[in-house]
């Protein structure tokens, strides 16, 4: 049998708890749901953080190269050439490599990925309905005007609640599934593929035809169990453009009018999923295709009174990651701590190919097909602010925030929210004083300590 197919769904702004198979009822993901029954589900697959505000920019980055945070150049921004890319890889090995969708790594990345492609984004964000995205450069210079004809602009109430679609511009998820369904009905020859649809949803502004935003009731759908009015102290993030989309202090209605958008967005997203599935079994390519589902980084939506991922709790560092296709076992979970970067050499194994010297990420396959562990515990950090470590039983971050320090100390086993800070606990000093130890030599072996947003970091800390 050939080398299989890889078909790549990336979200952007998913949190890991939002496919309903996973425990969350509140939300409508039967195309999801699909994957994780025919697939195993990485429970615990999470992002390290990020080096900017734009958390998005590194977490791809480590995803298409397979290198840890402060092993990328420019918190992603650009991807140097000795850095192996992801599509990269698999077309120096036959693959036929096709990009959709967003990218935000630079232009010259892209176009050492793919082969093909079609409605790229270059930027980080956009208004759904109007997408400034690119035709296929094959010179990769992507430098003439966006070849699509753009809508008339439209506030959220305009969209969901007076139409049903605008007629002079498509969603973003459509426009990305119907450049997927293109390519499967008109691609050529037998080499096998590997299609990166990568979307902009459920990322604000959290727009969709009114359809999906009508399957949500606000009184139904309920506040997280860690909802705050605000954060328990200055977190540096206050004024990011992420936190000020939502009044302080956070009231319960406004909230749930912003989960309802943003699970109504996931609803609209999992049918456009839905449909490349269909085709691809119509094609008669489902058994023999990878299939991964990944999202790029979590979202608070109202929980620590935050709205943003620019912090390192649960909700905003663990993604959802699923496999399926040949070689996976099906309606599997999985608890392995896992990274996105560890999804290139994965791929490299499952597919029989070399995993290039400069990957920093570990192979999944023994965690997926037998259960083995990956890895004790988990290095977080965000910008120059906070740095965290985690493992099976607990989970420690520091904050630096204009020269003061704050520290807290979780139970995961018994509070898997969050919220209790056993910091100050004296029947905790001996694991904070242990986790202190591990934190520090977790960031000597991450090379923190001397990038330049690891520098100002620890300067001020006690380690």
């Amino acid at each position: 049998m050939p080398r299989p197919n890889v078909l790549f769904f990336f979200t952007d702004d998913q949190r890991y708890d939002t496919l309903a198979s996973l425990g969350n009822p509140d939300v409508l993901t039967p195309n999801m749901d699909r994957l994780v029954a025919r697939g195993t589900a990485f429970t615990h697959a999470h992002i390290p953080g990020g080096t900017s505000g734009a958390i998005c920019m590194p977490s791809r980055a480590m995803l298409h190269t397979g290198r840890s945070l402060f092993h990328l150049e420019g918190a992603g921004q650009r991807i140097p050439g000795e850095h192996a890319m992801l599509g990269e890889h698999l077309r120096a090995n036959g693959y036929q490599t096709f990009g959709s969708g967003k990218w935000h790594n630079g232009r010259d990345s892209f176009a050492r990925s793919f082969s093909a492609g079609a409605e790229i984004f270059f930027g980080g964000m956009t208004d759904h309905w109007n997408v400034p995205a690119y035709d296929y450069d094959p010179e990769g210079r992507y430098d003439g005007q966006c070849p699509q004809v753009l809508a008339p602009t439209r506030s959220k109430e305009e969209t969901y609640r007076d139409c049903d679609h605008i007629a002079a511009g498509t969603h973003s998820s459509e426009l990305i599934a119907d450049a997927g369904l293109q390519f499967l009905a008109e691609r050529e020859g037998d080499a096998p593929f590997f299609m990166y649809l990568s979307f902009l949803a459920p990322h604000d502004p959290r727009t969709m035809p009114r359809q999906y935003r009508d399957l949500y009731c606000e009184a139904e759908v309920p506040l997280p169990a860690n909802f705050m009015a605000q954060h328990p102290f200055d977190a540096g993030v206050h004024q990011i453009r992420d936190e000020v989309l939502a009044d302080y202090p956070r009231k319960p209605a406004q909230t749930r009018e912003h989960l309802v958008d943003y699970y109504a967005m996931i609803t609209h997203l999992d049918a456009q999923i839905g449909r490349v599935l269909d085709a691809l079994e119509a094609g008669g390519l489902a058994d023999n295709t990878i299939v991964i589902l990944a999202g790029d980084n979590g979202l608070a939506v109202g929980r620590h009174g935050l709205f943003g991922k620019q912090n390192l709790y649960d909700h905003s560092v663990r993604v959802p990651l699923v496999w399926a296709g040949p070689v996976v076992p099906q309606n599997a979970r999985r608890e392995a701590f896992a990274y996105l970067f560890d999804i290139f050499p994965t791929l490299c194994e499952l597919l029989d190919l070399d995993v290039p010297e400069s990957v920093d990420g570990q192979s999944l396959v023994g965690a997926m097909q037998r259960d083995e562990p990956v890895r004790d515990e988990l290095y977080l950090a965000y910008e120059r602010l906070h740095r965290g470590l985690r493992d099976r039983h607990h989970k420690l971050i520091e904050y630096q925030i204009a020269g003061h320090r704050h520290t807290q100390l979780f139970d995961l086993e018994t509070d898997p929210h969050e919220l209790r800070d056993l910091s100050a606990d004296p029947d905790y000093a001996a694991v904070l004083a242990d986790m202190q130890m591990r934190l520090a030599q977790q960031r000597d072996a991450w090379g923190d300590c001397g990038s330049e947003w690891g520098e100002i970091f620890w300067r001020e800390m006690e380690y």
